[in-house]
């Protein structure tokens, strides 16, 4: 409760007024609950109980200073390995791996381990532990980020992961057979939304839920990764109450300028319901990459001056979010933060956007 009191205290001074936490990075909880184990980044090792409970402590210190909290969950990401006895015995992920009945309900891609999103075991899973978040918790949303379906290529799109399931619904007519590859995996990712947005608001009708895709539109329509399907979430009721793009980017960056994708983005949400808020990227300021187009916009905090002050005078635009907190927080010597390593450089950039986000 500490760490989290200087988090409320960090986050008054710099004027936010709503905090996202990661409560299920990778197929885990940072909550007590009755399907996914405890997370090891709380308790050390995967499964084992830290002795409190993290989301219920943050919950009170937000709300305790007026400020609202959303709990961020993965859906389908499981590990950033792909063995699966490196996961508690409890996971549900472990039980069906090992199980030759279940055992597709987890499947592996570029040596990671995901649930199936084809899998209505999986949807039901991940739908019941969202609504033992927001029955037990007095959270304001639930949030989700791009971490759908994972990238892949031209070369395995059509014959890896779970294409297995969509041959076999396509030679049993459970699906029809015109249902493409990319639009099946659409449809899957669309379900599970839909599915949890139903029951969010079955919960309480005044929680939001909201999803933060990656940040070019042409990208999230590609047939080859993520299949989240923006256009039928913003055209559509019951799929999400926001969206949240990550324009990761400076105005000069040569494949997604900062002005052109938001421009495509308010273009697509002009005629939905769907509130548009703005993903900015804290962690790219003071970037040591010099190949990168926009490096120079990078170095100076003036970048992300230009960008909040375009957004604030934009009255179709209600908001945007910083990623990440720690950026924010990058002199802090107490709480270990990867800011320990950052240069005298981007220390001093991270700085002078703190004082400004102060000063307004």
């Amino acid at each position: 409760s500490e760490f989290f009191r200087h988090i409320i205290e960090q986050c008054k001074e710099t004027h936010i007024n709503h905090i996202i936490v990661h409560v299920r990075p990778f197929g885990d909880a940072l909550y007590k609950s009755s399907y996914f184990p405890w997370a090891s980044c709380i308790s050390g090792e995967q499964g084992s109980s830290p002795g409190y409970d993290p989301l219920a402590i943050m919950i009170k210190l937000a709300h305790a200073n007026d400020i609202k909290l959303e709990a961020w969950i993965n859906p389908y990401r499981i590990s950033s390995s792909d063995d699966i006895k490196e996961l508690s015995q409890d996971n549900p992920a472990r039980k069906w791996a090992e199980e030759s009945t279940t055992s597709r309900n987890v499947l592996t891609y570029d040596h990671a381990l995901y649930y199936n999103p084809a899998s209505k075991q999986v949807r039901s899973l991940i739908q019941n532990g969202v609504q033992e978040i927001v029955s037990n918790y007095k959270v304001d949303g639930i949030h989700m980020d791009d971490y759908f379906y994972p990238y892949f290529d031209e070369s395995d799109y059509d014959s890896a992961f779970d294409t297995k399931e969509y041959k076999i619904a396509s030679k049993n007519g459970s699906i029809p057979k015109s249902l493409s590859l990319p639009e099946w995996r659409r449809y899957n990712v669309n379900q599970l939304v839909s599915g949890i947005y139903r029951t969010v608001k079955k919960a309480d009708h005044n929680i939001t839920f909201g999803i933060s895709p990656a940040g070019d539109p042409d990208n999230l329509r590609s047939n080859y990764e993520i299949y989240a399907d923006i256009d039928t979430w913003l055209s559509k009721d019951g799929y999400i109450d926001y969206i949240m793009p990550q324009i990761y980017w400076g105005y000069t960056n040569t494949e997604a300028p900062f002005n052109d994708i938001l421009t495509k983005w308010k273009k697509i949400c002009r005629k939905s319901d769907v509130r548009l808020y703005i993903g900015i990227q804290l962690y790219r300021m003071g970037s040591d990459e010099k190949s990168l187009s926009d490096y120079e916009e990078l170095q100076s905090a003036e970048l992300i001056r230009k960008q909040l002050e375009q957004i604030r005078k934009d009255s179709f635009i209600p908001g945007y979010c910083l990623f990440s907190y720690q950026y924010i927080d990058a002199d802090n010597e107490t709480y270990m933060f990867d800011s320990f390593e950052f240069s005298k450089k981007r220390k001093t950039i991270l700085r002078e956007i703190r004082e400004y986000l102060k000063s307004q």
